[in-house]
């Protein structure tokens, strides 16, 4: 959830600091995007392709760049911002989908984000950009040879080009490209699953958007599959382009509710008591697979507790998206978009949405400290869930579950170890829990 946000705010920050002339923050320690790049580059365009950093200073191979170079290869040039040291941004150096592309990229939360937004956008656009930033990835591709652009564009049936986002180190990172017509039209997004954990998300996704293709909503728009398919081992998902450029309007709590409520009813509503529940045997189970440890011991145990307290209470289940939060959507006058759904899950209780936007919103930079929100969540439980009919006791355990659940999802996935910021929930999220057992 963290990493998520602080991808959208260093696209912000990375807008700003290059429309400004300045250079862009460093990443933090351990989270290279340059080592990252030269990962994903291996992926991409596999052999006989090859990859090259270059720039102001001599090329440097990264990924591929130690096979031969055939003759008669095609090249491609991909504008590095802020710089080739910790690139953040890889776009096209065409002028229309690199101006394309960062426009597209991020949702700046003020109008000065958003202007120098635009400014860099019209730069590249222009051309001048191209010769302000000189570091460059040239990709070159023998005749004939496979790449995840020939890829595409044969599953798509058009040519297209490719942006990507370098973002923060988390468990759950993979190649997510921009795709966009050589005019710089938007085509839509290719979400890339690169080893078990995001194979089985991307899966994941695809099989929740074909599910939500048949409900019928009418409060929220998601993307549509465009197409998913295998490559060279990776799994690929093509999404549809939401129109994120619509003109927004402003987010009333009453809408994101009613949204947030449509969603929870696909698949019908259903009640019983949580000791009971598949929900609660899924969760324990998946606690079960993490690794051994004193976050995963004392989890268990606060789970023990409210099972011993609150096994017999009844709780509502719907579906919920899993991760729905400020910036995985947006408010437009046509309604609200939304996108992400590699998390979605049906059977979960009533208000999960709800308690992680909140959560999402209320920890971000310059708001509440990440424990404060926690503990505030199950506290504030009863206000946080009245729009769903969730009330009385069942509202701070309802809140328990979700941090246990967000908790147990950091486990399983071993965030902590990938690297993620606030990926140990031992922090903030288990305390919170286990101080609030002992009130159920």
């Amino acid at each position: 959830m963290r990493a998520k946000r602080d991808d959208a705010r260093e696209t912000a920050e990375l807008a700003v600091a290059v429309a400004s002339g300045n250079p862009a923050p460093p990443a933090p320690a351990g989270q290279s995007r340059r080592t990252y790049l030269g990962e994903v580059s291996k992926l991409l365009w596999p052999p006989p392709a090859t990859v090259m950093l270059g720039g102001g200073a001599p090329e440097l191979a990264i990924g591929n760049g130690a096979a031969t170079v055939a003759a008669g290869s095609q090249v491609s040039e991909f504008i590095l911002l802020p710089g080739a040291g910790e690139p953040r941004l890889v776009v096209p150096s065409a002028p229309r989908p690199a101006g394309a592309a960062v426009r597209r990229y991020g949702e700046p939360a003020s109008r000065a984000t958003w202007l120098a937004t635009r400014v860099l956008g019209v730069a590249l656009a222009s051309g001048l950009g191209g010769a302000v930033f000189r570091d460059r990835l040239r990709v070159r591709v023998p005749q004939g040879a496979d790449t995840i652009e020939s890829y595409l564009a044969a599953a798509l049936a058009r040519e297209v080009k490719i942006s990507l986002h370098l973002g923060a180190a988390r468990a759950n990172r993979k190649p997510v490209l921009q795709l966009l017509s050589p005019r710089g039209a938007p085509v839509g997004y290719a979400k890339v699953g690169v080893n078990p954990l995001t194979r089985t998300l991307v899966r994941a996704e695809r099989d929740a958007l074909d599910r939500l293709h048949w409900a019928g909503l009418v409060s929220l728009t998601v993307p549509r599959v465009l197409h998913y398919g295998r490559w060279r081992g990776l799994d690929v998902l093509v999404l549809s382009a939401l129109p994120v450029w619509l003109r927004r309007r402003r987010l009333i709590a009453a809408r994101l509710a009613a949204a947030m409520r449509e969603v929870a009813a696909v698949g019908g509503l259903a009640t019983g008591p949580l000791a009971c529940s598949a929900y609660w045997e899924r969760l324990r189970a998946r606690l079960a697979t993490a690794d051994e440890s004193a976050e995963h011991a004392t989890l268990s145990r606060a789970l023990d507790a409210v099972a011993a307290r609150a096994g017999d209470l009844p709780i509502t289940y719907g579906a919920w998206h899993g991760d729905w939060t400020p910036w995985n959507m947006a408010s437009t006058g046509q309604g609200l978009l939304v996108w992400d759904w590699e998390r979605f899950a049906e059977g979960a209780p009533l208000g999960f949405d709800a308690l992680h936007y909140w959560l999402a919103a209320e920890s971000a930079p310059g708001r509440r400290a990440p424990a404060t929100a926690a503990a505030s969540c199950a506290a504030d439980a009863a206000q946080l869930l009245a729009p769903f009919g969730v009330g009385g006791v069942q509202a701070p355990l309802t809140a328990i579950l979700y941090l246990s659940d967000l908790a147990t999802r950091y486990l399983v996935d071993r965030q902590a170890q990938a690297g993620a910021r606030r990926g140990s929930p031992g922090t903030w999220l288990i305390p919170a829990i286990t101080s609030h057992v002992s009130h159920l």
